[in-house]
């Protein structure tokens, strides 16, 4: 089996390949240069994003510094996604994520493991598994993502939490490791923060 699809497959595989490594570098250079770009270059960021993702939507917008293993090549965004400062995609293999989703600053997706044993580590061995986030997400700062989670719609992930199993769509989720607080409810449409209600008369730009 080709090196490639054990990257791919949640197989141990050896990421040093001398193949891997050169077309990874590849990707690494085009990160290089959509972090030097300047902010106010609207256009030059877009292009280059759509170079270096699998995929992406319009309107996706990501604040620099931008990490990735290999630069976006793995990574599968839809439309109207922003990302604050920091995000960290650990993309060996794809991550996929659904239209107006945001990330707050420091958030991490992982999709790479590595072994409990330690003679396998010792040898640099590594797994990787798909992450999924779906459509209108919100990931607050710090959030981790580990390796083979998948996210439902319209879930919100509170400051600081580490999911490390699947959520179901319409929830509220927080701590280490992440937990469903509570399911998105009406009340939520009414209050937008703690007791600020929401004037629906004045949304809409």
């Amino acid at each position: 089996m080709d090196i490639k699809t054990r990257q791919h497959s949640g197989m141990l595989y050896l990421p040093g390949d001398p193949g891997l490594q050169r077309e990874q570098l590849q990707c690494l250079d085009k990160l290089f240069a959509f972090n030097q770009v300047r902010p106010s270059d609207l256009e030059r960021k877009a292009a280059l994003l759509k170079e270096m993702f699998a995929e992406i939507g319009e309107n996706c917008y990501i604040e620099t510094p931008f990490h990735a293993n290999w630069g976006g090549k793995h990574v599968h965004f839809g439309r109207n996604i922003y990302a604050n400062f920091n995000l960290t995609l650990v993309d060996d293999t794809h991550i996929y994520v659904g239209d107006y989703t945001q990330f707050g600053p420091n958030v991490v997706l992982a999709t790479a493991g590595h072994p409990i044993d330690p003679e396998l580590r010792e040898q640099a061995y590594q797994y990787n598994a798909p992450i999924r986030i779906g459509r209108n997400c919100w990931l607050g700062a710090n959030v981790v993502v580990v390796p083979g989670v998948t996210i439902g719609d319209n879930v919100v992930v509170g400051a600081g939490g580490v999911v490390t199993w699947d959520l179901p769509s319409s929830v509220v989720a927080a701590g280490n490791p992440c937990r469903i607080l509570r399911e998105v409810n009406d009340r939520d449409r009414e209050y937008y923060f703690k007791d600020r209600r929401i004037d629906w008369s004045d949304m809409g730009g």
